[in-house]
């Protein structure tokens, strides 16, 4: 069975049309989107990062209030941008998080994506060392985390502390359980989802990837799934790994949805250029009536494929229409796709 949440951007603006025109509406309103998507049954609750911009950024503290106030649904990212975290500040960051939540936290991280300004991360005091990318140092950082996230001790202790220390080397605290095996790696190419399988990251892919077939955007993110999981099996990993896709899907079951998104059920893919070098391809928007969006999503090979489905929600359009957006697709749509 695939398990359905809702991913939210979280935009802010100061127009009249917006229902979140502060950071601190868009803040407690995706708390309030949580628990009633909770309420609802759906699986999860994720939040999108951005620096620089009238969107959420820093997320634990959000994740922690999502994690109090909820007692079910899964609360996670996607994603952080590796180039501007502190691996050891942010694996004390997250084992809190995590703790509050009972063991819910799905942890969606990746190199990031393009900015709102020139080389963001350099503003956070990272610069990437000598013949190496930003990128790279994205995933350098990634490996310093994974590597904390096992919980050894690798600290050597005061001899003379403030407070009585455990025996040997120690490690950052808090410490959670588990956290280490759901961390999940943005890909946004075959080669990074075969470099996350390696190191036995779950995979996110988003709606949109490098163009590296020129076929169908499903298709190549099926392609990408299919690349994940034999990496994976190579790797000789003992668990499972998940996988999730994301999609904007509206079902139009009155006037409402068909005059937001009546006309987004004709988008296609597109194709563009996220730098001066990498050619992208992203992936269509589906709005349509229950029984034509079943037919649609049928069709699409990353759904079929992945474990986890993740719906991009309108968060400017406020909690009780996006409730009612997440509340259509689980009534109405998701059990034809597998879902409970």
């Amino acid at each position: 069975m695939k398990k359905i949440g809702f991913l939210s951007f979280g935009h802010w603006t100061p127009s009249p049309q917006s229902q979140t025109r502060s950071a601190a509406d868009t803040l407690l309103q995706s708390i309030d989107l949580a628990v009633a998507a909770e309420q609802l049954g759906a699986d999860g609750a994720y939040f999108r990062v951005h620096h620089f911009a009238r969107q959420l950024a820093s997320p634990f503290p959000l994740l922690a209030a999502v994690g109090a106030k909820t007692s079910r649904i899964e609360t996670g990212t996607a994603v952080i941008d590796m180039r501007y975290e502190n691996p050891f500040y942010m694996a004390e960051d997250a084992g809190a998080a995590d703790l509050i939540a009972g063991g819910r936290l799905q942890l969606g991280i990746s190199r990031g994506s393009p900015e709102q300004v020139i080389d963001g991360w350099r503003h956070f005091g990272y610069a990437p060392m000598e013949g190496e990318s930003d990128a790279d140092m994205g995933r350098r950082h990634t490996e310093v985390l994974l590597d904390l996230l096992r919980g050894e001790g690798f600290a050597q202790p005061n001899p003379r502390p403030m407070f009585p220390n455990p025996p040997g080397l120690l490690r950052l605290e808090p410490y959670s359980e588990g956290l280490r095996e759901r961390i999940w790696w943005g890909a946004g190419s075959n080669a990074t989802a075969v470099w996350a399988a390696k190191l036995g990251m779950n995979l996110q892919s988003s709606t949109l990837k490098d163009d590296e077939s020129g076929l169908p955007f499903h298709v190549q993110q099926a392609d990408q799934i299919r690349l994940y999981r034999e990496a994976w099996k190579e790797a000789g990993h003992k668990r499972e790994p998940r996988v999730s896709v994301s999609r904007s899907i509206f079902a139009l079951v009155n006037d409402l949805d068909r005059a937001y998104f009546g006309q987004s059920g004709k988008d296609a893919d597109k194709i563009g250029f996220i730098d001066e070098k990498t050619r992208a391809i992203f992936g269509r928007s589906y709005a349509a009536e229950p029984d034509v969006l079943i037919e649609e999503l049928a069709k699409d090979e990353a759904i079929a494929a992945a474990d986890t489905l993740l719906l991009t929600v309108p968060n400017q359009l406020g909690v009780d229409y996006n409730a009612h957006v997440i509340e259509s697709i689980l009534t109405q749509v998701a059990p034809a796709l597998g879902w409970r």
